[in-house]
């Protein structure tokens, strides 16, 4: 009778014992159930609507680098010519501002636009000390004074 109950207890050990390393390890495997395509649509809907109904968006006009450089450059190889600088640095200026006006606490932002606004002062004192005509043809190409 001893020997049976043994017997059963190894039986019902057996039956009930798992290999708990390769749980988990299925565990960490398996895959999160992926939302379906119908769901993941309404769910960019409701962010469309959410955002159309808040404020009025700021319409960015920014031109690519490599337009700017072809305006303003003063020679064929000319990048770094202060015109072209200033000219840069307003445009990236100008993104900026309409970027702040959607997100005014943005305060990182605020304190790389003003270092851009610093940066560009410094090329148009120079513009200004050193060619004076290429400062005021720039001023007014570039609208910055009113």
């Amino acid at each position: 009778m001893a020997e049976k109950k043994k017997a059963e207890k190894k039986e019902t050990k057996k039956a009930v014992k798992k290999p708990a390393v390769k749980a988990t390890a299925a565990k960490a495997t398996e895959k999160k159930p992926v939302a379906k395509k119908a769901d993941a649509k309404k769910s960019t809907k409701t962010k469309a609507k959410a955002t159309t109904s808040g404020k009025k968006k700021a319409v960015k006009v920014v031109k690519d680098k490599g337009d700017i450089i072809a305006d303003f450059a003063t020679h064929g190889k000319d990048t770094g010519s202060a015109q072209v600088q200033v000219a840069i640095l307003t445009n990236r200026i100008n993104s900026l501002q309409s970027h702040l006006k959607d997100h005014p606490k943005d305060s990182h932002s605020r304190k790389g636009l003003l270092g851009m606004v610093g940066k560009r002062r410094k090329h148009l004192d120079y513009l200004r000390t050193k060619k004076e005509g290429d400062y005021d043809k720039l001023i007014k190409e570039l609208g910055l004074r009113k």
